[in-house]
């Protein structure tokens, strides 16, 4: 941005932070995919309020991590990923690359189903065909990207969520939510092995991985590298501003998603489908709802498989020190969601299954993240405070512990 646009450090004003404000809100197009929309709403439908408290809890997770990636890529001037392909041997580099592209591919799965779901809903168009057409309308995205600069695919991508904020929270204004159930349901429980299975999927909906790593490049190409301190300190604050403003508002969508379907959906037969809950959306609260609750699933689809595939390149030129075009790598990691809608996989369950293989991911992008940041050799005085530290220690290690118990759970058969 061009440095006439930004107020001297000096003299930093409301209309110089929202100046800033941005990639952030790239980033929580990630936080509301259709991965998301599957684990909220197949845990409301079978569950209730019950698993609440996870999105709660996630939401905050997310804020601090997504701070941290933002703050590491203004310090440092490089890209999380392009840290840990500095200090990694060629061995563990392409290793470590192979679990973040399995992540990669499990987001890009879900969100062009997500996409070819809503398509379906709408116009009834075949879910293969649908797949494709959301590849396409990604790839144009994406030149914008690569056309117009960052700004303007912020700007699409924006307006984006402001269409998913309306799909997804307009049907809570004619639902009949219980308040009590509510409170209930902020208190940390579990009921069985398949809510703890939808806790770790909507862990892995909300705390995304591959955008662990795109943050810290975002936050670097749209401000630039600069030695400047009081300049970072400027921008480390309208940081928490974007990173608090975006997380608000893609928490309040999911939480949203979790509610409707708490309230209008439980012990509805068919709802643990994304088709049977929009079914169910249009019967109990009118077809109006309905559609606009498609055209939010249409608008998520569409946004997050540019994302995913921009923070995927991000991943790949830091790790493998390999650039391909965005378009080129949206082709590519077009194939394995296409072949999943072409064999007739249930595509709700693939949805479900995919944000599980993201909560697997987190680890291995939270700990170097939060090393990194801790680091004061690395970071100088923009470390991490002592409190933010173990913090962020005490929720990676949560997550772990998540996961170990999902694995002992899946080979017990519980």
């Amino acid at each position: 941005m061009p440095k006439s646009s930004i107020a001297p450090p000096s003299k930093v004003t409301a209309r110089s932070t929202l100046l800033l404000l941005g990639p952030a809100f790239v980033a929580a197009i990630a936080y509301v995919d259709p991965g998301n929309v599957a684990a909220n709403l197949t845990a409301g439908a079978r569950y209730g309020y019950l698993l609440l408290w996870v999105l709660i809890l996630a939401n905050l997770v997310a804020v601090i991590v997504q701070y941290q990636s933002a703050k590491v890529g203004l310090v440092t001037g490089r890209s999380l990923s392009e840290l840990l392909g500095e200090r990694l041997r060629t061995g563990p580099r392409r290793l470590y690359w192979g679990q973040a592209e399995l992540v990669a591919a499990a987001t890009d799965i879900a969100e062009v189903i997500g996409g070819a779901i809503a398509l379906n809903l709408l116009f009834g168009i075949p879910l293969l065909l649908g797949g494709v057409i959301v590849g396409v309308a990604s790839m144009i995205l994406l030149a914008v990207q690569s056309r117009r600069g960052q700004r303007s695919f912020e700007i699409v991508i924006v307006t984006l969520l402001g269409v998913i904020v309306v799909g997804f929270v307009s049907g809570l204004f004619v639902s009949d939510l219980d308040a009590g159930q509510m409170l209930a349901g902020v208190v940390p429980r579990f009921e069985g092995a398949d809510s703890v299975l939808l806790a770790s999927s909507m862990l892995g909906a909300t705390v995304m991985p591959h955008v662990i790593y795109l943050h810290s490049a975002l936050a670097r190409d749209r401000h630039g590298v600069t030695r400047d301190a009081s300049r970072i300190r400027m921008l480390l604050n309208a940081t928490r501003w974007d990173v608090g403003a975006a997380l608000v508002v893609a928490g309040a969508i999911n939480i949203s998603m979790l509610l409707l379907a708490a309230s209008s959906l439980r012990g509805v037969e068919g709802t643990d489908s994304i088709e049977g809950a929009h079914a169910a959306i249009e019967a109990n609260l009118g077809p109006v709802i309905g559609v606009v609750f498609a055209l939010g699933l249409l608008a998520s689809g569409l946004a997050s498989t540019s994302v995913g595939t921009y923070a995927g390149a991000s991943i790949m030129g830091g790790l493998l020190r390999v650039k391909i075009p965005l378009l080129a790598r949206r082709l590519v990691t077009l194939v394995p969601a296409l072949f999943v809608l072409a064999v007739g996989f249930d595509p709700t369950r693939a949805l479900v299954l995919s944000q599980v293989v993201l909560s697997f991911g987190i680890p291995f992008a939270l700990v170097p993240l939060v090393t990194f940041a801790s680091s004061k050799t690395l970071m100088g005085e923009f470390a991490n405070a002592a409190w933010l530290r173990w913090v962020s220690w005490v929720a990676t290690a949560a997550i772990i512990v998540i996961n170990v118990v999902l694995i002992a759970l899946v080979i017990g058969g519980a």
